[in-house]
């Protein structure tokens, strides 16, 4: 079945950056959307960035410039890099796929069928 496991995430000063992994097993990832959310206590998970079958990809306005999604196939691989990170940017964050072939890149939680556990990212001031 499928399955996503995130890793990666820890604490950091701000202005630091972290590189979040998610490894996907029980399909091939590219053959699908797939995402990255976060979710802040008290907050909605949010869509961060997400990646297509083609590599396209598409960013929340509050990470562009800051965040780049990419993927390794031949690992079956999700990646986040974050940079210039800010107090903001604390959350749990989340790795998910679509699952489905939309023709578009969707960032809404609705659109994504599995989920992994979750990474805790922490930003001091």
């Amino acid at each position: 079945q499928v399955q996503l496991v995130e890793s990666g995430g820890g604490s950091v000063q701000a202005g630091g950056s972290l590189r979040l992994s998610c490894a996907a097993s029980g399909y091939t990832a590219s053959r699908y959307c797939m995402g990255w959310f976060r979710q802040a206590p008290g907050k909605e998970r949010e869509g961060v960035a997400a990646i297509d079958s083609s590599g396209t990809t598409k960013y929340a306005d509050s990470v562009k410039g800051r965040v780049t999604i990419s993927q390794d196939n031949a690992k079956n691989t999700l990646y986040l890099q974050m940079n210039s990170l800010k107090p903001e940017d604390t959350a749990m964050y989340y790795c998910a796929t679509t699952a489905s072939d939309y023709g578009w890149i969707p960032l809404h939680k609705t659109w994504y069928k599995y989920w992994g556990q979750g990474t805790q990212v922490t930003v001091s001031a």
